[in-house]
């Protein structure tokens, strides 16, 4: 977990930074004044603040009421370090949006304590907001599945094709299980789109096919701007899953490993279930050939390194794809 300390006397960021340091799984992050914290706050959401109050410029109140104003930072618990006469100051601060208080000099197993029990409520709000998350993707994804019924058990198969990646790419735990979530958010943006569209069973005409190419930008209006993990990463996911390695792919024309990685994993997860699936305007792919055209596509439409923990697992992929095939499409 990450604490953000704030504080203009270099003895006094050494002296927290080893506090903080000495915690199980924190990181500090250190910061000079108010202006540095709060762009460091614009780009990046700390789980817990510490701030000294007396400092040139910009003091720990309005440092503390600039903070209260991001919309990412609002819940985030924030500790003013002030001296022990300041009562009107801790009142103040109490009421600008301070969590929490220490007194100069700061006394090191108070310190510890006091940071440890509110990293513990960080730690609880995040595990009830993403509960909260993980049961709202579940329910847009589903939304998503019944707009397009005929693609049959696609998005659970390619979820597990994604986790399957992140795992042989060593992501770790947290992160296959976020994947395997959010995977199905991918065409979340196709609800947008118009059933005469979605639905046609045959060749989109060019301008067809340009509506089509919105889904994503739309998706990611949908998930846009959360704080949560599980959701920017959906939103990665929606937005980035038909951008291509060398720059050719779309909305964006983004290149390389300017696409997030986590879109890069379900582009290849997402191709090679609609290659080796049946639909009502194609047939499905024999693997082999499925797997030929993705190497073909190596650095142009994959990320190389990407399709190589593909294909790494392939043993566990081939049993999801026979474990969750499709039924049969009736005949015309």
């Amino acid at each position: 977990m990450t604490v953000l300390i704030v504080d203009d006397n270099p003895a006094n960021l050494m002296v927290l930074r080893h506090l903080v340091g000495r915690i199980d799984h924190c990181e500090p992050i250190t910061m000079p004044d108010a202006p540095a914290a709060l762009a460091w706050c614009r780009e990046n959401t700390p789980d817990l603040i510490l701030t000294d109050y007396m400092m040139p410029g910009m003091d720990g109140l309005a440092l503390i009421q600039a903070l209260r104003a991001m919309p990412h930072i609002h819940d985030i618990p924030i500790i003013m370090v002030t001296t022990s006469d300041m009562k009107g100051v801790r009142q103040s601060a109490l009421e600008g949006g301070s969590t929490d208080f220490l007194t100069k000099p700061v006394d090191p197993p108070e310190t510890r304590a006091r940071i440890q029990n509110l990293l513990k409520l960080r730690r609880a709000q995040r595990q009830l907001r993403e509960v909260a998350a993980q049961d709202l993707v579940i329910r847009l994804s589903h939304i998503a599945e019944s707009r397009d019924p005929e693609t049959g058990r696609h998005i659970e198969r390619m979820a597990y094709y994604a986790r399957i990646i992140a795992s042989s790419l060593h992501l770790g735990p947290e992160i296959e299980e976020r994947i395997f979530l959010a995977a199905p958010m991918h065409d979340i943006g196709k609800v947008a789109i118009p059933d005469h569209i979605l639905l046609k069973p045959g060749k989109l005409t060019p301008e067809e096919f340009d509506i089509m190419k919105t889904h994503p930008t739309r998706g990611a209006e949908f998930l846009q701007d959360s704080e949560l993990p599980l959701l920017r990463m959906a939103y990665d996911i929606a937005l980035g899953h038909h951008e291509k390695f060398d720059g050719s792919g779309y909305p964006l024309g983004l290149r390389g490993e300017a696409i997030p990685l986590a879109a890069r994993i379900v582009a290849v997860a997402d191709v090679f279930d609609a290659l080796t699936s049946a639909r009502p305007y194609k047939a499905a792919w024999e693997v082999d050939r499925a797997l030929d055209f993705m190497e073909s596509q190596r650095g142009l439409h994959f990320d190389p390194v990407v399709l190589d923990a593909f294909m790494a697992s392939l043993e566990q992929v081939l049993d999801i794809h026979t474990r969750l095939r499709d039924e049969p499409l009736p005949r015309a």
